[in-house]
Formats: structure tokens, sequence, C-alpha cells
């Protein structure tokens, strides 16, 4: 039986965690956990089955994983640790392969452009650095918090952003947003 609650923001807690169930729980938090995989892939598709992989990882441990203090850090750890995983696949496929890969088509719109450019840009960076990245200006998340899903050190969480952010800023795709100060990693 699924239980029913209001949902509070994304970013919000829920008190009485232990007694909502695993439904209820991916049902609440699908959207932000595609939107997060999405930013670490690249690709809708490779998001979905990047959350569906993760999911399908915790539902048996969900017992123990849902008296967590955090249950969502404990899952964006996990996603970016198969992401990490799956480039790793992917890449040495990518090798392999006798075709491109399909890429997002590009939109008229300034703002699709505008996305699409940064994602290229995002994508070419290493997958430490784009998960640090995604995770803290993306998802809003503190060093603190960052350094708690990558298990790292919050010093290692400024490095690899600033690292980050200056490659972005030094992409060539995004050398007309960093004049002018309009990248989304920038907000």
């Amino acid at each position: 039986m699924v239980a029913t609650m209001a949902v509070a923001g994304e970013g919000d807690t829920w008190p009485g965690l232990a007694e909502v169930d695993f439904d209820a729980f991916v049902a609440a938090r699908w959207q932000r956990l595609t939107r997060t995989a999405f930013l670490l892939t690249g690709d809708h598709h490779e998001a979905e089955d990047l959350v569906q992989a993760t999911l399908a990882k915790a539902y048996p441990h969900w017992a123990r994983i849902r008296r967590l203090d955090s249950p969502d850090a404990y899952l964006h750890r996990a996603m970016v640790n198969n992401s990490f995983s799956r480039h790793r696949i992917r890449r040495a496929r990518q090798l392999l392969m006798p075709w491109v890969p399909e890429r997002p088509q590009q939109s008229a719109t300034a703002q699709v452009e505008q996305r699409s450019v940064l994602l290229q840009a995002l994508d070419e960076l290493p997958p430490r650095q784009r998960a640090v990245v995604v995770l803290r200006y993306w998802e809003d998340l503190s060093e603190q918090q960052v350094a708690e899903v990558l298990g790292c050190s919050t010093g290692n969480v400024k490095s690899q952003a600033s690292r980050g952010l200056a490659k972005l800023r030094g992409h060539p795709a995004l050398a007309g947003y960093a004049a002018s100060g309009s990248t989304e990693a920038d907000r």
C-alpha cells in the first residue's frame, strides 16, 4: 500500500520518512533524480536508465536506506557512482563503435541553444568534475553536502569545482557566455 502524503519542496526533508514506502519516495523524487541524472549523462534516455538502475539497486536495501539521515544524499551518491561506472563502460564502448553516438538536436530558441552548448561543455569535463559542478551549481547542494555525496573532502570539492568552472569558462563554445557572465553554471 502506497503511503499518501503532501510532498514538501524538493529541498525539504520529510518528517517520518521511515513510514514512507519506496513507491511514494520514488514518485516524489523521480523528476529531481532524473534531472540530476540527465546533467550527469547528457542524454535523456541514459538518464532514465541511470535512475532506474540506481533505484533497482537501492530497492532491496530500502528498509535500511529509509532510516538514514538523508536517503536523498545516499541515492545521489549511488547515482553518481553508477554514472562513473557507466561512463567507464560507455567510453570503452564508444572507442569500439564505428559510428558517432547521437547528439541532442539544436533548437531555434536561444535558451535551448544555450543549454545545448552548456551540456556539450559539461560532457567534456572529467566525470568527477562534472559531478561536482552538477551537484554544487545545478542541484544547489552545499560544498559539505557534495563532499558527503561523493565521499571526499570539502577541499576536494572546492578544487574540483574550481577546475570544472575554469574549464567551462575556457570552453570555446561558452566563450561568448563567459564574457557576459550569463552561463547557467555560474548561477
